[in-house]
């Protein structure tokens, strides 16, 4: 009763544990290098969107970690990740040092945070394409807000983005460049256009045609192909007053000038219009540095809820913490599957339900050191690590099934009476392999526990730190808790099974 009792509260401790564990998707890489976005007001030109990267870069080599930088301003329009030239991505390689990778990301966002009026994002190569494929921004966070009304989104944005300023962990928290910059709007004036015999179609063509230009045929030199693109020349672009005066066809042989059938006038308008989903929407996003994700984007959750939004406007958290989630669901219940199918096949083994039982009762004892060791190395529960209790599973289980199989045949072919001394002869001799197939496992894994920062071994970290904990407490309790268990409710089925088959 004693031993049961320890083992129950032990299993209850352990499990008290997990609402403090910190949760993610997968672990922090560290990819040894880094990828910092530096990002100015839209409409900058290209020559100040270089001077101000050239600035971060000489912040950037300041940094002792820092051993070469390599910057690309602006992306081009056919690019999967098309950007203006306010948009700087700096890639920057790092020489070995003692200091943690946290510690170097910090001074980096420090430096960088003298330049103002940008807005930074500092992360990991390989992390920012998983952020951009999973959320469609590169951050670990992203807040989307959909409304109908750019305004309002503007404005509710910004509210948000004071809001999450406060939470402990959020970093390079961010709004996205959605701002008003000068433009020029030409309207047609169809009455007017009727009198010239022309349509609102064919003056928006010549139009486009005129100013933006249009590719209109090919010219072959040897092999090479290039095209022939007509436009208006500069002169007429130049300004307002040289595109209201352009001229353009009427059909009939006659010229008019624009400011005949269009009303041509400077206003402001939005640099860019984002949708998803068919619907208008601005993203709020950041980074978590220092503190588990789950907590953090929980934390955000309530600041958010407290702003209020007008009827059609709705805001989704999405990116790693939303992949986390269906992560965890889906793992939960493949782990349920994963259960349902080993308590079958031990049924199937055995044609006892206490059998099977008191062989998987070795699952939560095995539970208990992968929760301690993930506390005491300060692994978060994510993705990896539950594949590692899955994996743990099925050895915490091998465990049990050497032995029962053991006291079985025992009974059954060498004499054995079910008793006490049946069970100790039984344990002791199967106390050799269950050690040798434990220590075996624990000292392949002690390369990768030791190695909790080397680039690679991100993701294989946790799954060691799970199953080593594991192997740790389920072979010491296995060999206290198994034949307990196995005396104090197996004997009729041992004896059934031992008996000969008729």
């Amino acid at each position: 009763g004693i031993t049961l009792g320890a083992a129950a509260l032990l299993v209850a401790g352990s499990f008290s544990l997990y609402p403090l564990m910190g949760k993610e998707f997968l672990p922090e890489f560290n990819e040894g290098t880094a990828t910092v976005n530096v990002l100015v007001a839209p409409g900058t030109s290209l020559a100040e969107s270089n001077r101000i990267g050239t600035i971060a870069e000489r912040l950037l080599l300041s940094v002792p970690e820092v051993a070469s930088t390599g910057r690309r301003t602006g992306r081009a329009e056919l690019d999967e990740h098309a950007e203006g030239v306010h948009y700087s991505e700096i890639d920057v390689d790092f020489k070995a040092s003692e200091r943690s990778r946290e510690e170097i990301l910090g001074e980096i966002r420090e430096k960088l945070g003298q330049i103002p009026g940008i807005a930074l994002n500092v992360g990991q190569p390989i992390s920012h394409r998983l952020d951009h494929l999973l959320s469609g921004v590169r951050a670990q966070i992203a807040v989307k807000l959909f409304g109908p009304d750019l305004a309002v989104l503007r404005a509710k944005a910004a509210e948000i983005q004071t809001a999450l300023s406060g939470v402990r962990g959020v970093v390079d928290l961010q709004t996205e460049k959605q701002v008003l910059i000068p433009q020029l709007a030409i309207s047609v004036r169809r009455d007017r256009a009727r009198l010239y015999g022309l349509r609102a179609g064919e003056i928006t063509e010549q139009l486009e045609t005129a100013l933006n230009g249009r590719v209109v045929g090919q010219v072959l030199d040897g092999e090479r192909t290039y095209d022939v693109f007509v436009r208006y020349g500069h002169a007429a672009r130049r300004d307002v007053e040289a595109i209201r005066d352009a001229l353009i066809d009427t059909g009939d042989g006659r010229k008019v000038p624009i400011a005949q059938v269009a009303d041509v006038r400077e206003g402001l308008g939005p640099n860019i219009i984002q949708r998803e989903n068919v619907r208008r929407r601005i993203v709020v996003s950041s980074n978590v540095s220092g503190r588990d994700l789950a907590s953090t984007v929980a934390e955000m959750q309530r600041a958010v809820s407290g702003i209020a939004l007008p009827a059609g406007y709705t805001v989704s958290f999405e990116g790693q913490f939303q992949s986390q989630q269906e992560a965890s669901r889906l793992i939960a219940v493949l782990g349920v599957f994963t259960l349902a199918t080993m308590f079958l096949v031990l049924y199937s083994r055995y044609q006892s339900v206490v059998l099977a039982g008191i062989i998987m009762g070795n699952i939560p004892l095995a539970l208990i050191g992968s929760v301690v060791a993930m506390w005491i190395a300060g692994v978060s529960l994510s993705v990896a690590s539950m594949v590692g209790f899955i994996t743990l599973a099925g050895i915490a289980t091998r465990n049990g099934i050497l032995k029962i199989s053991h006291y079985i045949n025992l009974c059954a072919f060498e004499g054995e009476r079910f008793g006490k001394p049946m069970i100790v002869r039984g344990s002791l001799e199967r106390l050799t392999p269950v050690l040798m197939t434990a220590l075996v496992a624990a000292f392949a894994l002690t390369p990768l526990l030791l190695a909790a920062d080397a680039p690679g071994k991100e993701i294989l970290h946790p799954v060691a730190v799970v199953i080593f904990g594991g192997l740790v407490s389920s072979t010491l309790l296995d060999t206290l808790l198994t034949p307990v268990l196995f005396w104090l409710f197996g004997e009729k089925a041992t004896r059934r099974l031992s008996q000969p088959d008729p």
